[in-house]
């Protein structure tokens, strides 16, 4: 019907403009009632039924373990963050020592996936905070950025989810995350152009201030280089 394929043709444009329609990552109410084995068993199934499809010979001995090996990286790796179970725990600390400038955490690699066409994300995410009378571990950041970034994603909606879970942990408003990252959609297909990369951003309470808002990405600035 001309009316679907209207609806598909915007569904298309909307994947290759990297749109997201929500702040929270589109989950299914059944999203965690099979076992990740069980995950895994039925993935396997349908990529050896990709692979077949486009030829190729799953007897031969390179990509006989290809199916398993997918299927476990999506369950295990790449999309771990879709499992509530793996959120990490962050401990939060009295700021005893009433330090109270801006704490930066920046150069934390980061690897996503593209939702819209399953390619990687790779980049760089910097994050900031003012305590209000807490601190939280510094590879805390490291691995709230970790959890959410194993997931079909979209970049904007990386860096509000981060934002969200450190204002909540820390009891603050006061905290900022910069995403630079390379999109393999962007630069291994359609227009394929290597150079490019997406920055996005998310401020929340202080950092809409613009002075504040500066010293953060004056930090970010810095050269760091350690022998």
């Amino acid at each position: 019907m001309k009316i679907d394929s209207t609806l598909e043709k915007q569904f298309e444009d909307l994947g290759d403009d990297h749109v997201s329609a929500s702040e929270d990552t589109p989950l299914r109410e059944d999203a965690f009632v099979l076992s990740d084995d069980e995950k895994i068993e039925k993935i396997q199934d349908n990529v050896r039924e990709i692979l077949l499809t486009l030829g190729l010979d799953l007897n031969d001995d390179s990509l006989k373990g290809t199916p398993n090996r997918v299927a476990k990286m999506f369950v295990k790796e790449i999309f771990g963050g879709l499992n509530p179970d793996k959120k990490p725990k962050s401990s939060v600390f009295s700021n005893k020592y009433k330090y109270g400038e801006m704490l930066v955490e920046k150069n934390i690699t980061l690897y996503s996936t593209c939702e819209h066409h399953l390619l990687p994300i790779v980049g760089r995410a910097h994050i900031a905070y003012i305590s209000n009378g807490t601190v939280v571990g510094l590879s805390k950041m490291n691995r709230v950025v970790d959890y959410y970034a194993r997931r079909p994603q979209v970049q904007e909606r990386l860096n509000i989810q981060i934002v969200r879970e450190l204002q909540k942990v820390m009891g603050t408003e006061d905290v900022a995350c910069v995403i630079d990252a390379k999109h393999l959609c962007v630069n291994s297909r359609g227009i394929r152009d290597i150079e490019s990369s997406t920055v996005t951003a998310e401020y929340g309470g202080k950092f809409k201030e613009d002075s504040v808002r500066r010293e953060f990405l004056e930090y970010i600035k810095l050269d760091t280089k350690f022998q």
